[in-house]
C-alpha cells in the first residue's frame, strides 16, 4: 500500500511517500505565504522523485500548523501524534519523543504501540525553538551551520541568564564585549535551549529510550547540550530529523486504509 504524509510547519513544508512502512521518497519546500501552494508543491516534489502519479496514493494525512489548509488531504491528526507514529517507525524502541523546530518545541510520552500518554508545548517563546539560534548566529555574525560544532570545542561553561531572545542578544553582545571565547557564548546558547526543553519534557515525564527530531536534530551542539541536561546516555536523532512529522502522518494515512 502506498501513502503519503504532508508536515506543514511554519518555515517549510515537508511531504513523504510510504509503500507498506519504507519510506520511498520525500521532499521539502519552504512554506512561505501560500500554505497551500506549498503542501500541493511538496507532495508533487515527493511523487515525482518515486514516479508515482497522485491515484497511485491510497490516502495521504496531514499534520503540522497548517494542516487544514491541505485541502486535498483524506485526514489530519496533531503535531504531537505525528512525531509518535513517525518516531517510532523508525525506532520502536523510543518512550519519549522531543521535537524542536523552527518556532516551537515540544514534547511527548509515549506507549511501545505509539500513544501519546502525555505532553507538552513551547509555543510562545522563540527562546525554546530553531529560530533563537539563528538569531544568536546573526548576534555573533557566525554561520548557523558551524555553530554546533563550534560549542563542542567549549572549555568552559558560561551562565546566560536571559530567558527572551531580545535580552538574550543583548546578553551576547555583552559576553563579546567582555572577550569570551566565542565557542563559550556557543554552547551557553545551546545549554539555554537545551535547559528549556528539558525543563518541559520533565512535565511529562523522560523515560531512558529518548529521541530527538524536528530540524534541530542537526545541531550536534544541541544534541549534546540536551544530552547532558536530560543526563543520559545518548539521545536518538534519525538520519533526517526534520522528516519525521510527515513519516507519521503517512503511517496513520496507512493505518485509516
Amino acid at each position: 500500500m502506498i501513502t503519503a504524509g504532508i508536515d506543514m510547519g511554519a518555515k517549510t513544508t515537508k511531504a513523504v511517500i510510504l509503500r507498506d512502512g519504507n519510506v520511498i521518497a520525500r521532499a521539502l519546500t519552504f512554506t512561505g505565504f501560500d500554505q497551500k501552494e506549498a503542501a500541493e508543491k511538496a507532495l508533487a516534489d515527493a511523487l515525482a522523485q518515486a514516479a508515482l502519479n497522485r491515484s497511485d496514493v491510497a490516502r495521504t494525512f496531514a499534520t503540522g500548523v497548517g494542516r487544514q489548509q491541505a485541502s486535498f488531504a483524506n485526514g489530519s491528526m496533531t503535531e504531537m501524534a505525528a512525531d509518535t507514529k513517525g518516531s517510532l517507525l523508525l525506532n520502536n524502541k523510543l518512550r519519549t519523543v522531543i521535537d524542536v523546530g523552527a518556532e516551537e518545541g515540544r514534547a511527548m510520552k509515549c506507549t511501545a504501540e505509539g500513544k501519546v500518554t502525555d505532553f507538552a508545548v513551547n509555543e510562545k517563546c522563540a527562546a525554546g525553538a530553531g529560530s533563537f539560534v539563528e538569531a544568536m548566529s546573526r548576534a555573533l555574525e557566525l554561520p548557523l551551520e558551524k555553530m554546533g560544532e563550534m560549542s563542542l570545542r567549549s572549555k568552559n561553561a558560561v551562565a546566560m541568564n536571559a530567558q527572551c531572545t531580545v535580552f538574550a542578544e543583548s546578553e551576547v553582545v555583552s559576553l563579546v564585549h567582555a572577550k569570551t571565547p566565542k565557542e563559550d557564548i556557543v554552547r551557553a546558547l545551546h545549554d539555554a535551549i537545551a535547559n528549556r526543553i528539558v525543563s518541559m519534557a520533565r512535565r511529562v515525564g523522560v523515560e531512558e529510550s529518548v529521541g530527538l527530531v524536528g530540524g534541530v536534530g542537526y545541531n550536534i551542539g544541541f544534541v549534546d547540550a540536551l544530552r547532558r541536561c536530560l543526563e543520559v546516555e545518548s539521545v536518538w536523532v534519525p538520519e533526517q530529523p526534520e522528516y519525521v512529522g510527515a513519516i507519521g502522518a503517512a503511517v496513520a494515512a496507512a493505518e485509516a486504509a
